[in-house]
C-alpha cells in the first residue's frame, strides 16, 4: 500500500516531491520518482510484498513506459499467465496493470480484480490515469487547462490546486485524447436490477444459495491474505469482522500460524466485550485498546485532517478506528476488515423500512457506488496514516457480484427476520450462536465513540453560529457539532469543495 502523486502537462517536478513529502505516512518504507515526457510520477511505498522490483516508479520492457501505483491486484497471476511471451521485470502485483495498459490499452484494467489507484507515462507522450471500480484505494485530481495534477490524498496537493481539486471517478481511466473512459463499474452490468423471479418474496435462501454465498467470501479472504507480512483483523465483535476474522483464522492455523485481531471501545462498550468473545471462541491472539472520553477529545481535531472529511457519522467512527489503526500498525502491515457487509446484504437499520424487493435492491446498488468517499475514505485514510494496509473482502469484484445477484428478497428484515439473515444462515456453525445472530451497532456507538463526542463538539458552537455559517457548504451544515468538524476540516484544507470530493450521510 502506498501513496502515488502525478503531473500530466506542465510538470513541476520540485512541487512534485512536495506533494511526495505530504504523503510519507502512507509509504514510509521507500520513495521514488521519475520524470518523462513533460509528465512527472511519484512514489511512497509501504513494503507489503518482498518482491524484487518493488520500488516504484516500475519501468516497462522497453523502458519507455514508467508506472506508480496504490494498492493490490488480487487475481495478477492468472492475468499474467493470459500475457503469453510478455517478459515480466519484478514479482510486483502492480506491473500487471503497465503491461496490460502497454500492450492492449487502459480498457483492459477491467480484467483486475483489486483496490487500486494508478498513474502511467510514456516517452512518447502516453498518459493513463485510472481507480478500481469501486473506489477502495483513494485518487483526486485537479485539472489545470490542458494538463492535470493527481494525488491519493487532498492535503498532498498545493494551495494553488485546492479550489480545482475533485474525485477521481471510481471506475473510470483518464488519457489526454479520450478525456474520461468508464473500464468498469462498481456494480457489474445486469445486476442493477432486483434478479428475484415473481412469488419469491415468502421464501427463504436456498441451501444452494447459502453454500455459494459462504464459498465466496472464503475464497476472498483467501484471495486477499496474500503477502509476507503478518495479516491481522480488525475485530469489532459484529457479525462481519467476526466472519472475516473467523475464515482468516482457519487459513492461518493450516498453515501453522495464529492470526491476530485487534479491538478498541471504553472500558465496558459492547463492541469491546463482543470481540473478547469473538477471540477467545476463534482462538486468536488478541489485543485491545481501552481508550477515555478525553482521549477521543483530544485526538478528533487530527482524525478530522487525517480523514479529510467532517460528517458527524464518519467522524464518531473514524475516532476509534484511529486508534485501532495505531494499535494494529505495531503488530501487522496489514489488516482486513468486515466493510462493505451492509451494503452488500442490508445491515443497516433505516432497511428495515424496505418491504418491496426492488426497492431495497435499488437502495443496495445506490449504497454500493456511494462507499468511496463515505466509509471507503475513512477506512483508507485512518489506516494509511499509520503506515497500515485495509483491505475489504466484502467489497472483492466476485463476492459484489455474487450478493447482488441474489433476490432482494432473501435480505428483507421483518418480525423473526434479523437484518442479514441471509449472512447468518450461511455461516451457521462457525461462530457461537449469540455472536452469529448479534444486533448490529454502528462502529462510532459500539465502541462508545458517539457517547463522547457529540456533546462537548456541539456545546463548542452555538445556534446562531450554525445558523450564520450553515450555508458556506452544499448541502447546508445540519447541526453544530457537524459545524465544530467542518472548521477542523477548512482549516486543513483551505479552499477544497466538499461538494466536488466527499459524500455525506443522510443524517447527521
Amino acid at each position: 500500500m502506498c501513496g502515488i502523486a502525478a503531473q500530466y502537462g506542465g510538470a513541476d517536478p520540485e512541487a512534485g516531491r512536495r506533494m511526495l513529502d505530504r504523503l510519507v505516512h502512507r509509504g514510509p518504507d521507500d520513495e521514488g520518482s521519475v520524470a518523462v515526457a513533460g509528465a512527472w510520477l511519484g512514489h511512497r511505498r509501504l513494503s507489503i510484498v518482498d518482491v524484487k522490483g518493488g520500488h516504484q516508479p516500475l519501468v516497462g520492457n522497453r523502458r519507455d513506459l514508467f508506472m506508480v501505483g496504490n494498492g493490490e491486484v488480487y487475481n495478477h497471476a492468472a492475468v499474467r499467465s493470459r500475457l503469453n511471451g510478455t517478459p515480466f521485470r519484478t514479482a510486483s502485483d502492480n506491473e500487471i496493470a503497465l503491461h496490460l495498459v502497454d500492450e492492449q490499452g487502459p480498457d483492459a484494467l477491467a480484467q483486475l480484480n483489486g483496490m487500486f489507484a494508478f498513474a502511467i507515462a510514456g516517452e512518447d507522450g502516453r498518459f493513463v490515469a485510472a481507480r478500481d471500480p469501486v473506489g477502495i484505494k483513494p485518487l483526486y485530481w485537479a485539472r489545470d487547462g490542458d494538463g492535470a495534477v493527481f494525488a491519493s490524498e487532498m492535503a498532498a496537493f498545493e494551495d494553488e490546486h485546492r479550489g480545482a481539486i475533485e474525485a477521481f471517478p471510481p471506475g473510470h481511466h483518464w488519457t489526454p485524447e479520450r478525456g474520461l473512459a468508464r473500464f468498469a463499474p462498481a456494480v457489474p452490468d445486469g445486476l442493477r436490477d432486483d434478479p428475484a423471479p415473481p412469488g419469491l418474496n415468502g421464501s427463504g435462501p436456498t441451501p444452494e444459495a447459502l453454500t455459494a454465498t459462504r464459498d465466496v467470501l472464503v475464497d476472498a479472504v483467501e484471495r486477499q491474505m496474500m503477502g509476507d507480512v503478518p495479516v491481522g483483523v480488525f475485530l469489532s465483535g459484529g457479525l462481519d469482522s467476526s466472519l472475516v476474522a473467523a475464515i482468516a483464522q482457519n487459513y492461518l492455523r493450516e498453515r501453522g500460524e495464529r492470526l491476530q485481531t485487534f479491538a478498541v471501545g471504553l472500558e465496558g462498550s459492547p463492541d469491546l466485550l463482543a470481540a473478547r468473545a469473538a477471540a477467545a471462541d476463534l482462538g486468536t491472539d488478541h489485543h485491545e485498546r481501552v481508550y477515555t472520553a478525553a482521549e477521543a477529545t483530544e485526538i478528533l481535531p487530527g482524525v478530522v485532517a487525517s480523514i479529510e472529511a467532517f460528517d458527524p457519522s464518519l467522524v464518531r467512527s473514524a475516532v476509534p478506528n484511529h486508534m485501532l489503526a495505531e494499535l494494529a500498525a505495531e503488530h501487522v502491515k496489514v489488516v482486513l476488515t468486515g466493510e462493505g457487509a451492509d451494503e452488500l446484504f442490508a445491515g443497516y437499520g433505516y432497511m428495515r423500512r424496505y418491504d418491496d424487493p426492488a426497492a431495497l435492491h435499488e437502495e443496495l446498488v445506490r449504497s454500493i457506488e456511494g462507499l468511496h468517499n463515505l466509509n471507503l475514505q475513512r477506512c483508507d485514510r485512518v489506516t494509511m496514516a499509520h503506515g497500515l494496509e485495509a483491505r475489504v473482502p466484502f467489497l472483492d469484484r466476485e463476492t459484489i457480484a455474487h450478493a447482488l445477484r441474489l433476490p432482494a428478497a432473501w435480505k428483507l428484515t421483518a418480525a423473526g427476520r434479523p437484518e442479514k439473515r441471509l449472512l447468518r444462515e450461511a455461516f451457521e456453525g462457525w461462530l457461537p450462536h449469540e455472536l452469529l445472530w448479534r444486533d448490529k451497532a454502528q462502529f462510532g456507538d459500539g465502541s462508545g465513540a458517539a457517547s463522547v463526542l457529540t456533546e462537548p463538539f456541539s456545546e463548542a458552537i452555538t445556534e446562531a453560529e450554525l445558523h450564520a455559517e450553515r450555508h458556506e457548504v452544499a448541502p447546508a451544515l445540519r447541526t453544530r457539532e457537524e459545524l465544530a468538524y467542518f472548521r477542523i476540516f477548512r482549516e486543513h484544507l483551505g479552499e477544497v469543495r466538499p461538494e466536488r470530493t466527499l459524500g455525506r450521510f443522510a443524517t447527521a
